[in-house]
């Protein structure tokens, strides 16, 4: 997954907030389906006791976070895209059963995010039946980020609700549960020989509960069974008419995965999913496991961890659920299959490359599949607006049995309706934050297009380096992980230019491009993993003098200095990783994670032309489908 401070850090959601019609009353279809499916099912409805809720933030803040300069937009595919009117009558049919499919992952992913999520939002809608203006801001803020809690631009947490608060381990935890309280009930579990329980309770796809003085573990397939079986169904109709026969197969491997609590089912839809190249439609459910602050906890626990070595446990942070709807671009596709040709001279040139085994090899052809989608719809965790959106992401992950049992591949999808900056209004907000932070001589070389570019190389880097063993690095593992791929793309664009993929003047826009990108309009919080990588790099190029920032606040980049240093810095952590050592882990990331005065001075001028704190997708065309 790729997010980044302007372009990559301003997450989006999938509600269509557009305004009515003259004559004609707005209906959220989004919000419809929803309360049928809740119709349909009683076993995944969430009931935390509370009846009523008292909103938060005052009438001034909401009025403030809901105007149009705080809180951006990005539009999804419309109505009439030429786009959507290319493609074939089936296709057409099967787009509007995978929107419904996917927009049930709104649903399910709000239950693992936070209890109070769907009881809120039912109690928002209530308010505003009743003329509750407050109520009407407030869910506005709910629909962009999907959730009652959430950080902002800022790295401040927006809690909609009096008393409601986000929780280390969300909602696939028990409220209540304490980091010391969950590892002594699995250190009484394991000594009382109950193994299987707790290796259920550390998998990523269980939503734990207390039963007693245990805790209990339920496979998600099963917690949500009726909203998943109705997903299934929606994606057998798609694949009745669509007309490509490749994706047809994995949605139909996608839908029995669906039905029944098998992860290697999953595995197999997986394996099918990575190997998609050339077909009209992308539809995803992503699985990804950034959230879940609470499992890999257990590593930081001596006897705990020697308990779970001792039989054989991995933990793995819980997944949380995305949905991915779009139109294949042919034409930015060929482009992004370019790279691939580069990947083996990339597998050849990655540090102690003798000393693991990375998903792609150096002298085979590689398992890698890339896209360019036009995005119909992005619901879930891949909608929700929590600091930044993805622009990009390479899966499947590789915690998942298609890479580890299957041998399977991976697909990068590259997501152009998040990146693509086409409005008068956006690039002169970009050309005045050039202004306040990046040294004149260097605005020549910012493009956008080289952040795409970037990007690319990321997607790519995930699938450089060890392939497994970093279990151990617990809560540091992501961040870690996102800074090697980081640094691998900025790392190779020299091996890349004299190879031929990029021109000296890309090379060079690239090298600008990354660093005016990296600085950030607050210091994040720990949980934060693409932004902490951030931080950490910042740091780590000043003290290397790759790149300088002035005591009024702006950047300045030392051009022959940054490869090396990006070099250097992917040797360090491919180290880190391959040792896969908490404490070792712990240390490299607090070492850089320094958010020094000059940093809060870029920050303070990033603030003065970016008024930016949140953000909602409109989603004309996913409405439309759902409507019919």
């Amino acid at each position: 997954m790729n997010i980044n401070p302007i372009n990559r850090i301003t997450n989006i959601s999938m509600r269509n907030l557009s305004p009515e019609k003259p004559g004609k009353k707005s209906v959220n279809s989004n919000d419809t389906l929803i309360k049928e499916l809740d119709k349909m099912s009683t076993i995944n409805n969430v009931n935390i006791g509370k009846k009523d809720y008292e909103l938060n933030l005052s009438m001034e803040e909401l009025e403030k976070r809901t105007h149009k300069d705080y809180l951006t937009t990005k539009k999804m595919l419309a109505v009439d895209a030429p786009e959507y009117e290319a493609l074939e009558e089936g296709d057409k049919q099967a787009l509007k059963h995978l929107v419904k499919a996917a927009v049930v992952l709104d649903k399910i992913n709000m239950q693992l995010d936070n209890p109070n999520n769907l009881p809120f939002k039912e109690y928002l809608e209530k308010e505003i039946t009743k003329g509750n203006e407050a109520a009407k801001l407030t869910k506005i803020l709910f629909d962009a980020q999907k959730g009652v809690c959430s950080l902002d631009r800022e790295s401040n947490m927006i809690e909609l609700a009096k008393g409601v608060s986000m929780r280390p381990g969300k909602g696939v935890y028990p409220q209540d549960l304490e980091k010391e309280e969950f590892h002594k009930i699995l250190i009484n579990m394991l000594k009382g020989g109950k193994v299987d329980e707790v290796a259920k309770i550390l998998n990523q796809r269980s939503v734990v509960e207390r039963v007693g003085n245990e805790l209990v573990a339920t496979d998600y397939i099963d917690k949500f069974k009726d909203d998943f079986a109705y997903m299934a169904s929606e994606l057998e109709k798609a694949s009745e008419v669509s007309t490509n026969a490749d994706f047809n197969e994995f949605l139909k491997l996608q839908a029995k995965a669906l039905r029944s609590a098998d992860p290697m089912l999953d595995a197999y839809a997986d394996k099918k999913w990575a190997t998609l190249q050339d077909t009209p439609l992308e539809f995803t459910i992503t699985r990804e496991n950034y959230s879940d602050e609470l499992t890999e906890t257990v590593v930081e626990n001596p006897e705990l961890k020697a308990l779970l070595d001792e039989n054989g446990i991995t933990p793995v942070a819980k997944d949380f659920l995305g949905g991915r709807v779009g139109i294949i671009n042919k034409k930015g596709t060929d482009a992004i299959l370019g790279v691939k040709n580069y990947l083996p001279l990339m597998a050849q040139n990655m540090p102690f490359k003798d000393d693991y085994i990375q998903n792609i090899s150096p002298d085979k052809e590689s398992k890698q599949t890339m896209v360019d989608a036009d995005l119909v719809a992005v619901t879930g965790d891949v909608g929700e607006f929590r600091a930044g959106i993805t622009l990009a992401e390479n899966l499947p992950n590789d915690d998942k049995l298609s890479i580890i049992e299957l041998d399977g591949g991976r697909r990068n999808v590259y997501h152009r309706q998040i990146r693509l900056i086409t409005s008068d209004d956006a690039r002169e907000k970009m050309k005045k934050r050039l202004e306040a932070t990046l040294t004149p001589e260097l605005h020549k070389y910012y493009n956008d297009e080289a952040d795409h570019w970037f990007t690319v190389g990321h997607e790519n880097g995930h699938s450089l380096g060890p392939k497994s063993g970093t279990e151990g690095l617990g809560k540091y593992k992501s961040i870690i992980e996102e800074n090697k791929a980081d640094m691998i793309s900025l790392a190779m664009v020299d091996l890349l230019t004299e190879a031929g993929m990029y021109t000296p003047e890309q090379r060079e826009q690239i090298i600008v491009t990354y660093a005016a990108d990296n600085m950030m309009m607050s210091k994040p919080t720990l949980s934060q993993a693409h932004r902490v990588r951030s931080v950490m790099q910042n740091y780590y190029f000043i003290k290397e003098g790759a790149i300088e920032i002035s005591k009024d606040g702006v950047l300045n980049v030392n051009m022959d200095k940054m490869v090396p240093t990006a070099r250097k810095m992917l040797e360090e952590i491919i180290q880190v990783q391959m040792k896969g050592d908490f404490t070792k882990g712990e240390k490299y990331v607090l070492d850089n994670f320094v958010w020094t005065p000059e940093m809060e001075k870029m920050a303070e001028n990033i603030k003065k032309v970016s008024k930016t704190l949140n953000g909602k997708v409109e989603s004309p065309l996913a409405d439309k489908l759902l409507a019919e």
